[in-house]
């Protein structure tokens, strides 16, 4: 009897034991399993990306947890905040002259028995976040259209079609079937999707799901058969695979289903299955900021309309600083700054930019245009108002906590392309204690080398960073110098209503332009070598620092145009942006 696909959304599990069966069938020794995935991955990819699969598989988040089956396949996208190293578990068992396989779950399907024969197998533990500083707008956007999820009964005649394993292979009969864990058994009886209302303390024999937020949702994301260099501490990742959310794991009082050297009970105490989800990774793919832009299907990165977008998005900058078009023009150039190489020391790219001039009225009313401004523009970005009391209490650097075995994050540990705007305004004179003293350091370190210090008790480990730091302050920052500082002029308040087709247009430019290639042609190396050497005679305390902030702006603004090479019209638009600076400087 042949039976129907497995159902690569609701029984992903399914899958895997088919290609286990089938790789075992062929000869190949379980033994070596450990170290590849017997084509599970390639069959994963076909029915997400070239079966038009990932468009079906649910976002997990705070509100989709309290519905998604257990066992279910999901994606998960969230920052490494944490390495929690790696654990072992029995990976393959023979069960009589049967082979099984427990990769891609926490539960044993199958009566593991007394066997000898088994498979100790290693994987690698991620703790995983939301992105911090991750805008409301990211959340609705997933590979440019919104996050969807569809119903088993409306997938029904799909999955004929998408989620074969192979054309040519019988189908296992149905009755051969992975058997439910416990909790989904119960999670079906009850019914398959849970109210939104339904959170930790629900009954009927439901999984118990607290309450999460936004930005307190944190997921074990559990890795097979991936080099470690592949993973990086703050990389932002989609995950794709199994969702364990069970608390046989740790209830399991005979042993029948739990995994030998599955967890310690350090692990267990701290990150209970009951509140922190796991996902068993199957497929996983890095994403940059630019993959959380919706792309729109019709626009290209032609000059000609980069520039009508760089000219809207311009007036939209001036309008949110009260008709200042210098500090807009300063603004754009910012958000469009980024780390693109690193010379010993120096992060050739970054340009960090102090506005001055605010008050108590004027940071009332344009601080939180600006900073709303930003939140609707880029993914990723955070305000951090500081003042004696801040800098004297707060967390900034991740530390490692040995009791926990965990590094306990800080205020800046972020994703690549991050946006910090600082609030200086309510700063006041007061003594800083020794850690007023350290973070104002890690502040001073992060604008300048673009590192961040990581505090691991015994020794400290520098990680390298690409963020963009704003600062709005009455006077020139003394506590941060930045880049580029000048004092803000606004004119007027105006209207700051946008559409969101625009603002999606706005965000598509941003991260398309920053990452264009640029360079400098030899002619006009000759006229930009020219005018330094005319500049230095004339003014003899610029120095290698002003030189690279003008030629960061060269190439910012070439960029800005949609343009690879540095032209003699952009070049001059720079050098008028200075002299207009200057002279707001000496005034």
């Amino acid at each position: 009897m042949v039976g129907r696909p497995y159902d690569c959304l609701a029984n992903p599990l399914g899958a895997v034991r088919f290609t286990f069966d089938k790789a075992v069938s062929s000869g190949s020794d379980p033994a070596s399993f450990d170290r590849n995935d017997w084509g599970v991955a390639d069959l994963f990819r076909e029915f997400l990306f070239d079966n038009d699969g990932l468009t079906q598989v649910p976002m997990l988040t705070p509100s989709t947890v309290k519905w998604v089956q257990p066992n279910s396949l999901v994606r998960f996208r969230g920052m490494i905040q944490d390495m929690l190293g790696n654990e072992f578990y029995v990976g393959a068992y023979k069960n009589n002259d049967t082979w099984n396989t427990n990769k891609f779950t926490d539960v044993s399907q199958f009566p593991m028995g007394s066997s000898s024969n088994t498979r100790v197998w290693e994987r690698r533990l991620l703790y995983c976040v939301p992105v911090p500083g991750q805008n409301s707008w990211v959340y609705a956007t997933s590979d440019g259209q919104a996050n969807t999820y569809t119903s088993p009964a409306s997938r029904e005649k799909r999955q004929r079609d998408d989620c074969s394993v192979s054309d040519e292979v019988e189908m296992q009969d149905s009755n051969n079937e992975i058997p439910e864990s416990p909790s989904a058994k119960k999670m079906r009886e009850c019914g398959s999707v849970l109210p939104e209302s339904m959170t930790e303390g629900t009954h009927c024999g439901m999984i118990m799901v607290p309450d999460f937020d936004n930005n307190d949702f944190p997921c074990l994301v559990k890795i097979y058969d991936t080099p470690e260099s592949d993973l990086k501490l703050n990389d932002v990742f989609e995950f794709i695979g199994v969702l364990t959310f069970d608390t046989d794991v740790k209830n399991d009082k005979n042993g029948e289903h739990e995994l030998e050297h599955c967890f310690d009970q350090e692990e267990l105490v701290n990150l209970p299955p009951s509140k922190v989800p796991r996902l068993h990774c199957l497929v996983h793919r890095k994403l940059s900021p630019d993959d959380l832009i919706i792309r729109p299907p019709t626009m290209e990165p032609k000059p000609h309309l980069m520039k009508e977008i760089r000219q809207s998005l311009l007036q939209h900058l001036t309008v949110i600083l009260g008709g200042d078009d210098l500090a807009a023009n300063f603004i754009l150039l910012h958000l469009l700054s980024k780390v693109h190489l690193r010379v010993d020391s120096i992060a050739v790219g970054k340009l960090s930019l102090n506005l001055t001039g605010f008050d108590k009225s004027s940071i009332s009313v344009f601080g939180n245009r600006i900073n709303d401004a930003l939140k609707n523009l880029i993914p990723f970005s955070q305000c951090i108002p500081l003042t004696v009391e801040y800098l004297n209490t707060a967390s900034l650097a991740p530390v490692k906590d040995y009791q926990t075995n965990r590094l306990v994050p800080g205020v800046l540990q972020c994703a690549e392309g991050s946006h910090f705007t600082i609030d200086e305004t309510q700063l006041q004179s007061g003594t800083l204690n020794s850690n007023g003293v350290e973070n104002t350091r890690l502040l001073k370190d992060l604008m300048e080398f673009q590192k961040l210090e990581y505090d691991f008790k015994y020794y400290k480990m520098t990680m390298d960073a690409d963020v963009r730091i704003l600062i709005l302050s009455e006077g020139k920052s003394n506590i941060l110098p930045a880049d580029i500082v000048i004092p803000f002029h606004p004119l007027s308040v105006g209207s700051t209503i946008v559409d969101e087709q625009m603002l999606n247009a706005w965000r598509w430019y941003l991260a398309t332009v920053k990452s264009l290639p640029h360079s400098i042609v030899a002619d006009m190396q000759k006229v930009v070598e020219d005018d330094m050497v005319a500049a230095r005679q004339v003014d003899r305390s610029l120095g290698t620092e002003d030189f690279n902030r003008w030629l960061t702006m060269g190439r910012l603004m070439g960029v800005s145009f949609g343009e690879t090479c540095l032209s003699h019209e952009h070049w001059q638009m720079v050098k008028e942006m200075e002299r207009l600076r200057k002279e707001r400087l000496i005034k």
